[in-house]
């Protein structure tokens, strides 16, 4: 498959790997706009540069980086979801940059994801509130056998739709 981004190319040639401070800057270009859209992530629309930085890369969370042919494509973060007693079910964050969305980019960084959970050692996956308008997100994570748990009726406020729906989604590894 081939994406349009700078460089074009193809996605075989995609390579995963920890995100470090060098990348920051592509980073942010990715998160920036998916935040202040605030129709996906229950982040402050309003975020700063690195508060979001370090939502993303800080603390328990692993980030790490799509790129292809020098091109960053996307980002994910995986970190364990509770402490003590919930920590072997991990959760991740996804984001893939604007111009290569419904490509295979965050198909690639979901087996990736689901890999290095499991080399982790976590159990199991959860996705806290994936909120129900993410169609295409929704769609991916059933694909890759996640499950509707829960649904928290009207728990997002989205920009357009008003109150909508929150599911939470899992998966044993």
């Amino acid at each position: 498959m081939r994406w349009t981004g700078r460089s074009g190319g193809d996605l075989t040639e995609l390579r995963l790997r920890p995100a470090g401070p060098d990348d920051h800057p592509a980073l942010w270009a990715m998160l920036e706009p998916v935040f202040r859209a605030g129709d996906t992530y229950a982040v402050d629309p309003a975020i700063g540069r690195a508060a979001a930085l370090e939502m993303w890369c800080g603390g328990t969370h692993r980030a790490f980086l799509a790129e292809a042919a020098g091109e960053v494509l996307g980002s994910y973060y995986i970190c364990p979801n509770q402490g003590g007693g919930g920590a072997h079910v991990c959760n991740c964050g996804f984001v893939t940059a604007q111009a290569l969305q419904g490509r295979g980019v965050a198909r690639a960084m979901l087996a990736h994801a689901l890999d290095t959970a499991r080399d982790m050692g976590f159990a199991a996956m959860q996705f806290n509130f994936v909120v129900e308008t993410n169609t295409r997100a929704i769609a991916l994570w059933q694909a890759y056998g996640f499950e509707m748990v829960g649904r928290l009726p009207g728990a997002f406020r989205h920009p357009a739709r008003g109150e909508v729906d929150a599911l939470v989604m899992y998966r044993r590894l």
